[in-house]
């Protein structure tokens, strides 16, 4: 009986030894062709022109080409579809946001993909605040301002947004969450929309993606009061943190961009592209070229700490879209 248990585990033993073997023929052969990298949002996008300047470094570094291959539409879900589809090699990338992987998730009637399951994030290196604006012919100048203005005409003012459930939204709905305040929202279909009627005054405030809204701030059309993010955004380094303004160190609501790999892709090739993105972005220029357009540049977490911040925003802004009644309206 020992011999044949003795046996059993000296095979158990020989295949694991090659399972590591031939991860490690992987990761040193890796990539073996193309690489493409599919950013869920259009071309132009602060999102796909940070794609582009990594993309490039990578093909470089790596000795292939990278093909970014944009996949827009159908709220991300085209994109996660064709990661889904693709084989588990590495060799196909996507490049998502916080509202797919951490707001989708809860606010969609039919999921199809599990955002802690299905995909294993490579890269988490950039977050894009939201500044909070108001229409300059309100005497607001601070934030603490807005809320005691706000507080003083509960219901009677309103704030606009690109859509229901959007980031931009549930931004909103967090700060009025955090600091009680009763503020109407007034949905429209694209943000400069939104923007453009708090410039014009017929709606109170709103939080602005930079790049749709310095041009109007710097114009005098928009007064802008704090960026939402947790530190401050190097293209406003005037605009304090909403946490810092108003001593609330734990405020932060941000959308954030990810390079995801399929789970399957075996660990030396997440591993490997995961230090090559970290070498990239320790580069200061690249940082640069990214915070001047309105992005706020991150250093790259390990694969375990991206993992638990992912899970943790899923269940921040999944809290949130219960509370609001908006689970399973999309």
């Amino acid at each position: 009986m020992l011999p044949i248990i003795r046996q059993a585990g000296l095979a158990c033993g020989c295949a694991l030894i090659a399972v590591l073997q031939f991860s490690h023929v992987c990761a040193q052969d890796y990539p073996t062709k193309q690489i493409t990298i599919m950013p869920i949002l259009a071309p132009g996008t602060g999102l796909d022109i940070t794609v582009r300047l990594y993309a490039e470094q990578m093909a470089k570094s790596f000795g292939k080409p990278v093909v970014v291959e944009n996949k827009p539409g159908s709220a991300g879900l085209i994109g996660i579809a064709a990661l889904k589809g693709a084989p588990a090699d590495g060799h196909t990338l996507a490049v998502t946001t916080s509202a797919v992987m951490a707001i989708r998730p809860t606010l969609m009637k039919h999921v199809p993909y599990d955002a802690q399951k299905d995909f294993v994030p490579i890269a988490l290196y950039v977050k894009s605040p939201f500044i909070l604006v108001v229409d300059p012919k309100l005497p607001i100048h601070s934030v603490a301002e807005l809320v005691k203005y706000v507080k003083e005409r509960p219901g009677k003012l309103s704030y606009s947004s690109p859509g229901i459930g959007g980031a931009p939204q549930l931004t909103l709905e967090f700060l009025k969450q955090k600091f009680g305040l009763d503020i109407a929202h007034v949905p429209y279909r694209n943000s400069p929309q939104s923007i453009a009627d708090v410039a014009a005054g017929h709606i109170a405030l709103a939080f602005a993606e930079a790049g749709a809204s310095l041009p109007l701030i710097r114009a005098g059309k928009l007064r802008a009061l704090a960026v939402s993010s947790s530190t401050r955004l190097p293209t406003v380094p005037e605009l304090p943190p909403i946490g810092e303004a108003v001593g609330a160190p734990d405020f932060e609501a941000v959308s954030w961009h990810v390079l995801l790999a399929l789970s399957a892709t075996p660990r030396p090739i997440v591993d490997r592209l995961h230090a090559e993105m970290q070498r990239i972005w320790a580069v200061p220029a690249n940082r640069e070229k990214v915070a001047a357009l309105g992005l706020l540049p991150i250093d790259i977490p390990s694969i375990d700490a991206m993992r638990a911040y992912v899970k943790s925003e899923d269940e921040k802004w999944g809290a949130l879209v219960r509370k609001l009644g908006l689970a399973g309206s999309q």
